[in-house]
């Protein structure tokens, strides 16, 4: 099983249209929580006008969360006028199969964002997608994920260590 994502970067809005095209990406699945907000409901700053941005390139986007919470998630796919998924249950195939049916791509086609290894990088890997693992936008995290971070933080060191020795791709 790969643990590693294919590109690692700070934030979401850094993530350039030039770096999905270089990479035959046309389609985003997205993580909502520590990705596109924070854990007080907060989006990232300039997040509406990266996604506008994105989408005016033709590339679609769809959310796929793990949460519950609909209310939560529904108020970011509003803001951002795009389609979702929670109950996403990654790392499980389950969801990301949903949102590449959604999406109407082939999965080397696709790019699953979010914020951890557990279950962003690792479903996407599973599923044939290109993973981009974010920094956590926020320190707060919820208890699971709090026990998580440490064990991510070795992998992540080890993914930059290797990164620099040429081995992944990296931008």
């Amino acid at each position: 099983m790969n643990i590693y994502p294919n590109y690692y970067c700070k934030k979401i809005t850094d993530i350039k249209l030039e770096f999905l095209r270089d990479n035959s990406i046309k389609a985003l699945i997205l993580d909502v929580d520590n990705t596109l907000i924070d854990i007080d409901k907060k989006m990232v700053d300039g997040l509406v006008e990266w996604h506008n941005k994105i989408i005016s390139s033709g590339i679609k986007t769809i959310i796929l969360s793990n949460s519950n919470k609909i209310h939560k998630i529904e108020t970011v796919a509003k803001a951002l006028n795009i389609e979702y998924l929670y109950l996403g249950l990654k790392p499980l195939k389950r969801g990301f199969k949903k949102a590449i049916a959604k999406l109407g791509l082939q999965p080397e086609n696709i790019a699953a964002v979010g914020d951890q290894i557990f279950t962003d990088v690792i479903g996407a890997n599973r599923c044939g997608l290109f993973s981009i693992l974010v920094k956590p936008v926020s320190n707060k995290d919820f208890l699971i994920t709090k026990i998580k971070r440490p064990i991510e933080q070795k992998i992540i060191n080890n993914y930059i260590k290797k990164t620099n020795e040429g081995n992944f791709k990296n931008n």
